[in-house]
């Protein structure tokens, strides 16, 4: 094959190592914008649903709705219990005042589950968060990786070269 074959060869060398560590780099930066818009699509998820307000939830409002039916109907029944068999005004205040310590227990009830479902966003977040953020990490170590093989190999190739002229 000669010095100028060898020479060729080497040459040859050092384009695909550098061809192989720009094709690398083009691939790696792709894998990394995916992975930065996945963290933007995560914080924004984390943001819209972490600032829900739990009373607007359609689950909370049906309980909502339903305790405040109930609540009427029994007014309306206290009241009527009252004009047909002559009850005192307390005794329907005190069903009201019952019925609103209903309606503020299911607030209540409805405002702790809110703050548990809170929790669970965050955990959830945190740990896609942290997943993510371990795949950026593998990924510039990887790159380094591959810089590091790219000019390893082009040194290899020039030492080819440079031993066969």
């Amino acid at each position: 094959m000669g010095i100028i074959g060898s020479a060729i060869g080497g040459s040859l060398g050092i384009g695909a190592s550098i061809f192989g560590g720009v094709s690398a780099s083009k691939a790696m930066k792709k894998v990394k914008q995916n992975l930065e818009g996945r963290v933007k699509e995560n914080q924004s998820w984390y943001d819209r649903r972490y600032n829900e307000d739990a009373t607007q939830r359609a689950d909370a409002q049906r309980i909502l709705t339903l305790t405040n039916e109930n609540i009427r109907q029994r007014n309306q029944n206290a009241a009527g219990a009252q004009a047909v068999m002559g009850g005192t005004d307390e005794s329907v205040a005190a069903a009201k005042a019952a019925n609103n310590q209903a309606l503020a227990e299911a607030a209540s009830q409805i405002a702790a589950a809110g703050e548990r479902r809170k929790d669970q966003i965050e955990a959830q977040y945190r740990e896609t968060n942290a997943e993510l953020n371990d795949k950026l990490m593998n990924l510039e170590q990887a790159k380094a990786q591959n810089v590091a093989q790219a000019v390893q190999g082009v040194a290899q190739a020039g030492s080819n070269m440079a031993s066969v002229i």
